[in-house]
C-alpha cells in the first residue's frame, strides 16, 4: 500500500495548545492498513513516531523529527446489549464530545459527565479521562489496537488496559507500541444519574430537575465547563494541566492541621486525592501570566497560551508553579499533557 505522506507538516492547528511546531513527516491514518505499511516500510518504521488523536494533551516543546501518525478514523455504532449493558463503538478519530452526544441522542447514558472534555475517542482509554465521578475505566469494554511491533491487531478488555488515575498501559513501555482503532464502551441499560459530586447535584437541583435524564445531566456538566473553562477554539489550552495529587492520610492530615481550608477527598485505598487548582490558587497563580504564557482566571488549574506562547513559555510557567506548590505545601504536582 502507497501511503500519502506529507512532509515538512505544520502542527500548530493540530494541538489545543496552538503552539507552534512542524513534523518531518505526517500521515492521516483511517485504520490499521496505513499503520501496517508504515511497519512494512524500511525507511519508515525507522523513523521516531508520535500517534496523535485531537491533540488536547500535548505539549509541543520542539518540532518532532520523526512520523506523526493522525489517527483519523470515523465510524459509530450501537452493537446491542450484554449482560445488562449497551455496548456502542467507535473509531478512534470520532470527536469525543461528539461521540457522547451521539450516545445521549440515542437514549443512552453513562458518558453524560464526561461531556465536553476535548480530544479524541482513541485517546479516551490512553488517558482514562475523567469528570465529575466517571472514568472511561467505569463505562469502557474493549478496544482494538494494532500492535507496531508485530503488525497484529489486538483486542484488549479492561484489564488489559491496565486503567489507574489519568494512566494506561499505553503511557508504558509495554504499551508504547499499541495504536488504538476503536473503543467499545459497555453503557447500563438500567441507567441512574451520577451525582456524587457535590457541584454537579446543585447544579441540578438549582436548575430544578427533579428526575433528571442522561441528556439532563450532560447539558449541565457542559453548562459547568463552559461557565469555568476555557474553549480551546478561542484560548489554546489543554484543559486540567496538572494531576491531582494522591497523597497518604497522615500528610493529608498533616496539612489540615496547618490548612484547614484545604480541599480533598478521601479515595477508597485510604490515600486523600488533593485539588491542584485550589493549591495553585493559594500560591497566587490564579490569572496571572509568565511571559506569554498563563494561568486561566477562572480555574488556576488551567494553563492557558495567551497569543504568541511557544512550547518553552508554557514549561517554564508549569515549572514555576510546581516550585511554588512544592514549597509552601510539600507537594508535587505532575504535569497531564505528554511533553514532546
Amino acid at each position: 500500500m502507497q501511503v500519502p505522506i506529507l512532509h515538512d507538516f505544520p502542527l500548530a492547528s493540530l494541538n489545543t495548545f496552538r503552539l507552534p511546531a512542524r513534523a518531518r513527516h505526517y500521515l492521516r491514518v483511517s485504520g490499521a492498513a496505513e499503520l501496517d505499511a508504515v511497519r512494512r516500510d524500511p525507511a519508515l518504521s525507522r523513523l521516531p513516531r508520535l500517534v496523535l488523536g485531537g491533540g488536547s494533551n500535548m505539549l509541543f516543546t520542539r518540532d518532532f523529527d520523526g512520523i506523526v501518525l493522525h489517527m483519523a478514523g470515523l465510524g459509530k455504532e450501537v452493537l446491542g446489549e450484554e449482560d445488562g449493558r449497551i455496548l456502542v463503538r467507535a473509531q478512534a478519530g470520532e470527536n469525543w464530545h461528539a461521540f457522547v452526544q451521539w450516545t445521549l441522542a440515542q437514549g443512552l447514558g453513562g458518558l453524560e459527565n464526561l461531556s465536553l472534555i476535548p480530544g479524541t475517542v482513541g485517546a479516551a482509554p490512553i488517558q482514562n479521562v475523567g469528570a465529575y465521578g466517571t472514568e472511561t475505566k467505569d463505562v469502557f469494554h474493549s478496544l482494538t489496537a494494532y500492535d507496531m511491533a508485530s503488525g497484529e491487531v489486538r483486542t484488549l478488555d479492561a484489564q488489559a488496559c491496565r486503567f489507574a488515575y489519568r494512566d494506561s498501559i499505553f503511557k508504558h513501555p509495554e504499551g508504547r507500541e499499541l495504536v488504538v482503532l476503536d473503543v467499545t464502551f459497555a453503557l447500563p441499560a438500567d441507567w441512574t444519574p451520577n451525582l456524587r459530586y457535590a457541584e454537579l447535584a446543585r447544579a441540578v437541583e438549582e436548575a430544578g430537575i427533579a428526575s433528571p435524564t442522561p441528556a439532563d445531566v450532560g447539558r449541565t456538566v457542559e453548562a459547568i465547563r463552559r461557565r469555568k473553562l476555557p474553549d480551546p477554539a478561542e484560548i489554546g489550552n489543554a484543559g486540567s494541566f496538572f494531576k491531582n495529587p494522591v497523597v497518604s492520610r497522615a500528610q493529608c492530615e498533616r496539612l489540615l492541621a496547618q490548612y484547614p481550608a484545604l480541599v480533598h477527598h478521601a479515595q477508597p485505598d485510604g490515600s486523600e486525592k488533593l485539588a491542584a487548582g485550589w493549591l495553585i490558587d493559594q500560591c497566587g497563580w490564579k490569572g496571572r501570566a509568565l511571559g506569554a504564557a498563563g494561568v486561566y482566571p477562572k480555574q488556576a488549574l488551567v494553563l492557558v497560551n495567551l497569543g504568541q506562547a511557544t512550547g518553552a513559555d508554557v514549561v517554564r510557567l508549569a515549572r514555576a508553579i510546581q516550585a511554588d506548590v512544592a514549597a509552601k505545601y510539600g507537594v508535587a504536582l505532575e504535569p497531564e499533557p505528554v511533553f514532546i
